[in-house]
């Protein structure tokens, strides 16, 4: 039986090389995830945080280390055994002209995991893929009538939705967030982060999110864990990291946050 104690994911000393790169993309990295839990991953292009949550997701695997998913090991665990993890983790990218194929229309997009085989065994998943997508679209502020567009007939802002109902459709635990709005315009930026976290609270998620912006995981995360090349330097609850950070790097990240004149 799991620990109700242990965390959703524990990633214990992840090393992540490429070919014959003189640095490690992720270097010697530990870091847990709770149940419930919103985390922020923030750093700058090139710190390790997209290529960490994609050896959470089991998209990559790790040169060493471990990384567990309630307590099962994902690292060197063949695909035809990742129904659990592809059921209960859903991933969200940073531009959805890339993650949306468009042959396909946004409803059989959003459905698409619902015929996957592997997630389909799953219990928590659910069967009426109609129904399914009917639900998922409003929930994310679509028409379901649309379902048989195609993705170029959409903003940016809607595709992102389009992503986010995708995602939401097998009823995953854990939403992962890889720069989810840093493609769409400044004026549909907010709406999307407020839907992200209304979509949050209201289905119990734990999310990982990533950023290159500090400002925009304060507002969505509890927790913010810090990564410069390839290591993570500071881990802690975002407000406590906003107000007295401890690490030089993290010190940067908040002073290229701008801020208004009497802001804290």
């Amino acid at each position: 039986m799991t620990d109700p104690e242990e965390p959703i994911y524990r990633v214990s000393d992840v090393v992540r090389h490429y070919g014959n790169a003189r640095r490690a993309a992720v270097d010697h990295v530990s870091l847990d995830v709770r149940a419930g839990e919103r985390l922020g991953i923030v750093g700058e292009s090139g710190s390790g945080k997209s290529t960490l949550i994609r050896m959470m997701a089991a998209l990559e695997r790790p040169t060493s280390g471990s990384i567990t998913f309630r307590g099962t090991e994902l690292a060197g665990c063949p695909e035809r055994r990742l129904g659990f993890l592809r059921a209960s983790v859903q991933m969200v990218f940073q531009d959805p002209r890339t993650s949306l194929d468009p042959r396909m229309t946004v409803g059989a997009s959003i459905t698409e995991p619902l015929r996957s085989r592997r997630v389909r065994t799953r219990r928590s998943v659910p069967a009426d893929r109609r129904s399914r997508l009917i639900e998922v679209m409003r929930q994310v502020g679509l028409d379901p009538a649309d379902a048989g567009r195609f993705p170029h007939e959409f903003s940016g802002g809607q595709r992102q939705r389009i992503a986010l109902a995708r995602a939401l459709a097998p009823r995953p635990e854990v939403l992962i967030a890889d720069e989810p709005v840093s493609a769409l315009d400044v004026s549909v930026r907010a709406q999307v982060l407020n839907l992200i976290a209304e979509l949050v609270a209201s289905e119990g998620l734990t999310l990982v999110f990533v950023s290159h912006d500090l400002a925009v995981v304060r507002h969505l995360c509890q927790r913010v864990a810090v990564m410069q090349e390839g290591h993570l330097v500071e881990v802690g609850p975002a407000e406590q990291l906003w107000a007295a950070p401890r690490h030089p790097y993290t010190r940067e990240l908040l002073a290229a946050v701008p801020r208004l004149p009497d802001q804290d």
